[in-house]
């Protein structure tokens, strides 16, 4: 069985290795099929997919859309994406500004918490200045020493009610949807195990996605426990969904899952890939 991971990142959006290192690694661990999925923006899949050609894997070009859905922050992966769609790219500058309002908001409320400098600290982990994120802020503060590590961040800062966090609105469910299927993707709700929806809400999401044309949900991921890759094996069937395996891979010892890592999909599932010619 080949070796699907259909979720990561490189230092284009919030990882820490550049697209050539990151499929490199992905290689060593024994990955058949990687797809990047840098959120909101698609710089990084040139470099990566040269790579990948060297390397002997495949690459499929993805992108990881930010969603506001019902007062709620969502992400949809999109997987096979032509990264040269205008209405795809026209869509992701829009995030990519309200990224930047973001960040310097952020830095304001960490500042107001005695804690300054904060976006010039989140910049030197950015190596990608369009998109400055939670994760380039948690790093900063882990090396000067406020918390003892990303995951403690997420803890204490930067979450609803913390310091540091701030509203706000990405784009909707059907924009992300609709600039993914027009770039010839395939739409998928990342990681559902991550949001803090109680069934009937989750079931709601589900529902709208399905209506406006969502392909997939990721059943293995990063953050999912084995319950959770049961649970949503279940919802897959129960909307017609096909089923989704990724890492969600940030960075090496930053916590979750190494690339290629977690269980195959359960049997009961219809994986994404099944009609891509590349089983």
């Amino acid at each position: 069985m080949r070796n699907f991971d259909l979720h990561c990142h490189s230092s284009t959006s919030d990882g820490v290795l550049s697209p050539q290192a990151l499929v490199t690694r992905a290689a060593e661990k024994g990955v058949d099929v990687l797809a990047l999925t840098d959120h909101d923006d698609i710089g990084g899949l040139n470099e990566a997919e040269q790579t990948a050609i060297k390397q002997g894997i495949e690459l499929v070009r993805g992108v990881e859309v930010s969603v506001t859905w019902n007062g709620v922050t969502i992400h949809v992966v999109g997987l096979r994406i032509d990264s040269e769609n205008s209405h795809l790219l026209r869509g992701l500058e829009s995030i990519q500004q309200g990224r930047q309002l973001r960040a310097e908001r952020i830095s304001h409320e960490l500042e107001k918490s005695g804690i300054k400098g904060a976006l010039e600290g989140a910049r030197m982990y950015a190596h990608n200045p369009r998109l400055i994120g939670r994760t380039h802020f948690a790093r900063y503060l882990v090396e000067t020493g406020v918390v003892k590590d990303v995951r403690t961040v997420f803890k204490h800062y930067l979450v609803k009610g913390r310091a540091g966090y701030v509203e706000h609105q990405w784009t909707t469910l059907e924009n992300a949807v609709g600039w993914i299927h027009a770039s010839g993707g395939q739409a998928v709700l990342a990681h559902p195990g991550r949001y803090d929806l109680k069934t009937g809400k989750l079931k709601r999401l589900l529902a709208d996605f399905k209506e406006l044309g969502g392909d997939g949900i990721e059943v293995v991921t990063g953050s999912h426990t084995h319950q959770h890759n049961a649970r949503f094996a279940v919802l897959a069937g129960e909307f017609d969904l096909l089923a989704s395996r990724g890492s969600d891979f940030h960075a090496p010892g930053e916590g979750g899952r190494e690339l290629g890592g977690g269980p195959a999909l359960p049997d009961s599932v219809t994986p994404i890939w099944h009609n891509w010619g590349i089983n």
